[in-house]
C-alpha cells in the first residue's frame, strides 16, 4: 500500500494532505477539537478579463530592434519597460475558495493515539484517533463522479457533536441557511470577475442538525457525513449558487458508501494504471521505499488536479491558501507549466493532459490580438505568462522574463508530443489552428541578423549576460532556448500539416525557415551557449538552465545521436551545479531529467535525493525558497515523477532507451504500464541492475528500435499484439503473442 503517513495533525499548510478531483481541492490538516479544512476552485480567480497591450509597443518595436543590433542594450531594456510592458502591467491571480472550520465536541485530543495518511491507493486521507473516551474514524474525499468533497466522521462509543463555519476572511458577501441541514457561502472575485458559492450539508446517524447564524450545529451524532460543493459562474453562468446546492444534495440522497465507493472505482481507473518497485541493500530501503511512494504522490497529484474538463494545473495545481499568492499562482509558461506536464503521457495519463489543450484554444483567440497589435504579425503569441482569461500579453516590468515571445511556442510542442504517444488524428486536426498560428507569428516576427533568422527582442529566461566592456544585459536576439524551441514548434507544424495532407505557402515557407535558424554551438567553456554571442554570465549557477531544452524535453540532443553536443551539455550541467544551481525544487527536477537523458544515472539519483531533503515539505509537496522562507510549487513534484520516468525509459520516434540511467541503488526492481512514444504500453524489471524482461503492448500498429546497452533490435506490433524481450547469454530473446 503507497500512502503518507504522520502521527501528527498538520502543524501548517505545508504538513496538510491535499484532495482534489481536478476542479475542487482541499488541505486536510486532521486537527482535533478545532479542525481546518483549507479548500480551493480552479475557476476563483480575481478580476475581469481586460486588454493589457500597451498602445506603444509597435510603434516603439522597430527602434527597439536597432539598438539591440546596435548593442546599446540599456537604452534597449530602458525603452521596453516603458514602450512594451502590459497595461496594467500584471494578470489576475488565483486565490483560495476559504475554509470550513469544525470545532469538534468529542473531547477527544490529539494527545491520544493518533494517525492521519493519505492513501494514495485510495485517493483518500485517513484520521483515527483512539483515547478513553474511545475512537473516532475520519475520512476525507474529492469526488470527481459527484463533483463534492466528502467528509465522513464516525465514532465507535461517544456521540458526536459539531459546529462548523464557512469562512473567507473578510472575502465574501453572506453566508445563507439552505433549510436545517444546510448553509451556503456565496462570494466573488471583484468587479466583471467571478462570483462562486460554497454549499455544506451535513447528515447524520443519530442525534440532529440545525443551522444558527452562520453556523451548522450537530449534536449526538452516532455517524456525521459532511458534503462540500463549490460552483462558480465561470462553469455555471447565473445558476452557480443553485447548482452547489443541487451537488449536496443530491451527494446527500446517494449516501457517502455509494460515493466513496464510485470515487475509489474512478480514481483507481487512472492511478492502477502504473507500478514502480524498487529494491536494494538493506540500509536503502527506507529511501527506496520514499521514492517510490514519492513517484506514486506525483501520479495522485496529477489525477487530483487536473482532469478533462478543468482549467489546467497552475504553479500550485489547486492547492493555495492565500489571496495574493507567489507570482498569483498563475500560468508561468517559460517552464513551469510545461513542467507540469511533462509526466502526462509517459505515466499513462494522457486524459490529464487535456486542459492544458484546451487552455490553449482560449489563449489563441486572446494571442492572436497581442500578436497583431504589440508585433504586427499574424498567428498568435505568448509571453511567460497567463491567466484563467488566457491572457498573453506580456506580464510584471522584469527585464529578465517579461519580454519573452516563446511562452505559446513551447506550449504548442505539446500538440506533437500527445499526438505522438495516443495518435489521435482528431485531436491534431482540432489543434492544427492552434499550431498553425503560434508558427506563422515568428515567419512575421524573426529578423536577419546577418547569419540567421532570429528573434528579437528576446530573453534566455530569467538569465543576466555581461557585455565585454561589463555592461549587465538580459535582452537580445537569438537565444539558444528560442532557437531550439522554434525547431520543435517549426517541424511540429510541418509534420502535422503532411500527417492532414495540407499544403499551403506558409508550410512551404515554414521548411525554408527552418534550415535559416542558428544551431546549437559550444562555447569557450566547452558548454552549450546560452546567447549567440559566448558571453559571461552574472549568475554562472541560475536556476533556469534554459539552453538545454534541446537535451530535455526535446530530443535534439542525444548521446547516441550528437556524442559532442550531449559531452558538452554535460559540461553546462557541471558548471551550473558547480556555481549553486538546483537551488529551487523544479530546477533540480529538470537537471534529474537531464542528467538521466546524458545515461547517468548516478547523478540523477543524487539530485533526486537532494530535492528529497532539501525541496520536499514533510507533506512530500514541493518547496520553493524565497527570501523570507519558501512556498510551494508543484512544478518540481511532477517534474521529479518525470525524472524517475526518465531513468528507467527514454522513448523517441527512432528508438525507445532500457534502463537508460538505472542507479547503482535500484539494484532490482520493475516499473508497469509506462507509455513508449508512439503510444504502446510497456513494463520492464531486473536484477542485480540487470534487465531481465520487458513486456510490450501495442495499443496502435507500433514499431520502435529498443536500446540496451550495446544491444538494439527492431520491433514491429500490430493493435493489441504484445512481445516479450528477454536477455540470455548477452543477446535479446523476442517472443510476440496476440
Amino acid at each position: 500500500m503507497s500512502r503518507i503517513f504522520s502521527t501528527k495533525a498538520a502543524a501548517g499548510w505545508e504538513e496538510a494532505y491535499p484532495i482534489g478531483n481536478g476542479r475542487l481541492g482541499a488541505m486536510i490538516f486532521g486537527q482535533t477539537g478545532r479542525e481546518r479544512i483549507q479548500l480551493n476552485e480552479d475557476s476563483i480567480w480575481y478580476g475581469a478579463p481586460v486588454d493589457r497591450v500597451n498602445p506603444d509597443a509597435l510603434r516603439e518595436l522597430s527602434g527597439i530592434r536597432k539598438l539591440i543590433l546596435e548593442g546599446r542594450i540599456p537604452e534597449a531594456e530602458k525603452k521596453m519597460g516603458y514602450a512594451m510592458s502590459g497595461i496594467p502591467q500584471s494578470q489576475r491571480p488565483y486565490q483560495t475558495a476559504g475554509d470550513v472550520w469544525i470545532q469538534w465536541e468529542d473531547g477527544i485530543s490529539e494527545e491520544a493515539c493518533y494517525g492521519r495518511e493519505l492513501n494514495l491507493d485510495e485517493g483518500i486521507v485517513f484520521c483515527t484517533c483512539e483515547g478513553e473516551k474511545g475512537a473516532v474514524h475520519r475520512e476525507y474525499l474529492a469526488s470527481a463522479p459527484d463533483q463534492v468533497i466528502a467528509v465522513h466522521s464516525v465514532s465507535d462509543k461517544q456521540p458526536l457533536s459539531l459546529s462548523l463555519l464557512l469562512s473567507r476572511g473578510k472575502y465574501y458577501d453572506t453566508v445563507k441557511r439552505c433549510k436545517n441541514e444546510a448553509v451556503i457561502l456565496m462570494g466573488n472575485c471583484g468587479e466583471g470577475g467571478i462570483r462562486f458559492a460554497i454549499a455544506a450539508r451535513i447528515t447524520t446517524s443519530g442525534g440532529y442538525v440545525k443551522v444558527e447564524g452562520e453556523h451548522l450545529l450537530v449534536e449526538g451524532a452516532k455517524e456525521i457525513t459532511l458534503y462540500l460543493a463549490i460552483e462558480t459562474t465561470y462553469y455555471r453562468g447565473e445558476d452557480y449558487a443553485k447548482t452547489a446546492i443541487e451537488r449536496v444534495n443530491l451527494a446527500a440522497q446517494k449516501g457517502y458508501e455509494r460515493i466513496r465507493r464510485e470515487h475509489v472505482v474512478d480514481y483507481r481507473a487512472l492511478f492502477g494504471r502504473v507500478k514502480l518497485q524498487l529494491g536494494g541493500s538493506e540500509e536503502k530501503e527506507e529511501l527506496l521505499r520514499y521514492t517510490e511512494t514519492y513517484f506514486d504522490f506525483g501520479r495522485y497529484l496529477m489525477i487530483s488536479g487536473s482532469r478533462p474538463g478543468t482549467l489546467p494545473a497552475n504553479l500550485q495545481g489547486i492547492w493555495n491558501d492565500s489571496m495574493e499568492p507567489c507570482w498569483d499562482s498563475k500560468y508561468t509558461i517559460n517552464i513551469n507549466m510545461e513542467m507540469n506536464y511533462w509526466p502526462a503521457e509517459i505515466c499513462n495519463l494522457s486524459e490529464c493532459h487535456l486542459p492544458l489543450f484546451a487552455h490553449l484554444k482560449r489563449m489563441h483567440a486572446r494571442g492572436k490580438e497581442v500578436a497583431e497589435k504589440m508585433y504586427g504579425c499574424r498567428g498568435f503569441v505568448a509571453h511567460h505568462n497567463t491567466d484563467i482569461w488566457a491572457d498573453c500579453a506580456p506580464q510584471d516590468i522584469c527585464i529578465t522574463s517579461t519580454f519573452w515571445v516563446m511562452g505559446a511556442a513551447w506550449l504548442c510542442t505539446h500538440i506533437r508530443t500527445h499526438y505522438e504517444y495516443t495518435g489521435d488524428k482528431k485531436f491534431l486536426r482540432e489543434m492544427y489552428p492552434v499550431l498553425k498560428d503560434a508558427a506563422v507569428f515568428f515567419h512575421d516576427y524573426l529578423i536577419w541578423d546577418g547569419k540567421h533568422l532570429v528573434t528579437c527582442p528576446s530573453v534566455s529566461p530569467e538569465n543576466t549576460y555581461i557585455l565585454p566592456d561589463g555592461v549587465k544585459g538580459h535582452v537580445c536576439a537569438g537565444t539558444a532556448m528560442d532557437s531550439q524551441i522554434l525547431k520543435d514548434l517549426l517541424e511540429a507544424y510541418e509534420e502535422a500539416s503532411q500527417i492532414l495532407g495540407i499544403s499551403d505557402a506558409d508550410v512551404e515557407k515554414n521548411r525554408e525557415i527552418i534550415q535559416k535558424l542558428p544551431g546549437i554551438r559550444i562555447g569557450k567553456h566547452g558548454q552549450i551557449m546560452e546567447w549567440l554571442e559566448d558571453y559571461e554570465e552574472e549568475e554562472p549557477g541560475h536556476r533556469h538552465i534554459s539552453q538545454l531544452y534541446a537535451l530535455h524535453p526535446s530530443h535534439q540532443i542525444t548521446c547516441d545521436g550528437t556524442p559532442k553536443l550531449a559531452e558538452a551539455a554535460e559540461r553546462t550541467l557541471e558548471r551550473r551545479l558547480h556555481f549553486g544551481g538546483g537551488h529551487t525544487g523544479w530546477s533540480c527536477a529538470w537537471i534529474i531529467n537531464l542528467y538521466a537523458r546524458l545515461g547517468r544515472g548516478d547523478a540523477a539519483w543524487n539530485n533526486l535525493k537532494k530535492l528529497f531533503e532539501k525541496s520536499t515539505y514533510p507533506n512530500m509537496m514541493d518547496t520553493h525558497p524565497l527570501p523570507w522562507g519558501s512556498v510551494f510549487q508543484i512544478d518540481g513534484n511532477f517534474g521529479a515523477t518525470a525524472g524517475i520516468v526518465e531513468m528507467l525509459l527514454q522513448s523517441n520516434r527512432e528508438r525507445t532507451i532500457l534502463l537508460p540511467a538505472l542507479p547503482a541503488e535500484w539494484e532490482r526492481g520493475s516499473v508497469s504500464g509506462l507509455v513508449m512514444s508512439g503510444g504502446a504500453l510497456v513494463s520492464i524489471s531486473w536484477q542485480e541492475g540487470i534487465l531481465v524482461s520487458c513486456e510490450v503492448r501495442a495499443r496502435n500498429a507500433f514499431n520502435t528500435r529498443f536500446c540496451y546497452g550495446k544491444l538494439a533490435v527492431e520491433i514491429f506490433l500490430e493493435e493489441g499484439e504484445t512481445c516479450r524481450l528477454s536477455m540470455e547469454n548477452g543477446t535479446f530473446l523476442v517472443q510476440k503473442n496476440r
